[in-house]
């Protein structure tokens, strides 16, 4: 998935050629309102040990967890069924946690850390990039998955786009999702957030390519070479690192949490310190489209600007 600040952010992550965040969150609307009618927030989290909410959710069987309707990240299938890797995730650890259920609430993804914040749902489940701004709002389990940039081009990039430094000294027309990481990215590298085109998702911006409305999409590695599969105009960019304050960056996407829930948070971390360890991790991860490159050991701390510590 990705992508920023939920504005407050500018920064993803983050996302295939199926039905993707706008046009999923329509048709979950229903759901997401049977979600709120049966039990539209949760208990104040208690400050004392690291908060309370674990124990409230072993007793109540439920996590709720906020989704943005975006695949590969999180989101409804067509079937009805929540699935993405941030959910089937979540469903083993918090299995291994002592909660049996969990239960989306469907959000757009500038809504997901004020809902969280404002307790309309327990957990953020969205494949959401690790960053200085975010953590400042919310904690961040480790990352399960590391990602970088790529592009959508028309085929044989005619242009000759590879990074943003290319977007920027050959002038061509840009675009990039609602809220993405990549907005922040293309600004340091000197284009004019004004002139970026803002679409709702990566299939939006692939249409957009293949329209010639634009020259370029910028979005996660993943989501551009899974939505270009099936095009005849359009491929995907080799992956690189967007650069910020002048250096090679790798993004990291995680699960959020409340300020106040260490203690849920840290718990969390021990049971996807084990996946990790044991290879599960990536099983749990691969049919969503990610590869072993894509498995990573960066830190919540290190993404925050804590250092590696």
């Amino acid at each position: 998935m990705a992508p920023p600040l939920e504005h407050v952010e500018t920064h993803v992550g983050h996302r295939s050629g199926t039905p993707t965040r706008r046009s999923l969150l329509a048709g979950v609307a229903a759901l997401g309102a049977l979600g709120a009618a049966g039990c539209s927030r949760v208990a104040t989290a208690s400050t004392k040990e690291g908060g309370g909410l674990l124990e409230r959710l072993r007793a109540a069987g439920v996590v709720r967890l906020g989704i943005a309707g975006e695949i590969p990240f999180g989101y409804i299938d067509t079937d009805g069924e929540l699935t993405g890797e941030a959910p089937e995730l979540a469903r083993v650890i918090f299995k291994r946690l002592g909660v049996d259920r969990v239960q989306p609430v469907p959000t757009e993804f500038g809504s997901l850390i004020p809902g969280l914040r404002s307790q309309q749902f327990d957990v953020v489940a969205a494949g959401m990039y690790v960053n200085p701004e975010r953590c400042e709002q919310v904690i961040f389990s480790d990352p399960d998955y590391q990602m970088l940039d790529s592009f959508i081009v028309r085929k044989g990039n005619p242009k000759g786009l590879h990074d943003y430094k290319d977007v920027v000294e050959k002038k061509a027309r840009f675009a990039t999702g609602t809220g993405y990481a990549e907005i922040g990215y293309a600004v340091e590298a000197g284009y004019k957030e004004s002139d970026i085109l803002i679409v709702p998702d990566q299939v939006a911006g692939l249409n957009a390519v293949e329209a010639g409305r634009v020259d370029v999409f910028a979005g996660t590695a993943l989501t551009t070479r899974e939505v270009v599969k099936k095009s005849a105009k359009a491929e995907a960019t080799k992956a690189f690192a967007p650069l910020v304050g002048g250096k090679p960056h790798v993004d990291g996407g995680a699960f959020a949490f409340r300020s106040a829930e260490t203690a849920l948070r840290d718990a969390f971390n021990v049971e996807l310190r084990k996946l990790k360890k044991s290879g599960e991790l990536f099983r749990i991860l691969k049919p969503f489209g990610f590869t072993e490159a894509e498995m990573t050991d960066l830190t919540a701390k290190e993404l925050c600007g804590g250092g590696t510590g």
